[in-house]
């Protein structure tokens, strides 16, 4: 087990990151005067439940699951506030969101994604995102939005030779 990485060790304890998100996520709310609804709430906390990518019609089925009776709309419109107030990042190449380990922070993710388990970790390297900006500038790139998503194996699936 890589105990450096959290989201790559298997005896973390993800009430801690709910936690951590929640507070960060009721902070930031509260400092920008938004509303962090049940709903956005129940999402976030549904996304921290793992560091495996959720999308959006696994949350619905959770929700439902629980007796809410959300549209897809509904969850929609909880991830769109999510995303855009840097609570969560949506992994464009698994078409799901994991929570924001910097939120309120300004930084650009690179998420590494395990091809055998799932399991997503988070950086934000600086240094990384001044050299995409740089390239982008001398490029006259206007950037949009970014996040890069790296794909391979975690520690213990790179051990064990798993690659589902």
């Amino acid at each position: 087990m890589n105990a450096v990485n959290p989201a790559f060790a298997g005896s973390h304890d993800h009430r801690s990151c709910i936690s951590h998100a929640l507070g960060a996520a009721e902070r930031l709310c509260a400092s920008q005067g938004l509303r962090l609804t049940a709903i956005r709430r129940r999402v976030l906390e549904l996304i921290w439940r793992s560091h495996r990518p959720s999308g959006a019609y696994e949350l619905l089925g959770q929700l439902s699951a629980e007796g809410h009776k959300p549209s897809p709309p509904t969850v929609y419109r909880a991830l769109d506030f999510l995303v855009a107030h840097g609570l969560v990042h949506k992994v464009s190449s698994r078409n799901a969101y994991v929570g924001c380990m910097h939120a309120g922070q300004d930084h650009v993710a690179q998420i590494f994604i395990c091809d055998g388990c799932s399991l997503a970790f988070e950086q934000a390297d600086g240094a990384l995102d001044r050299r995409i900006r740089r390239n982008a500038r001398d490029l006259h790139f206007h950037i949009r939005e970014q996040t890069v998503e790296i794909a391979g194996l975690c520690p213990d699936c790179a051990e064990t030779g798993r690659d589902d």
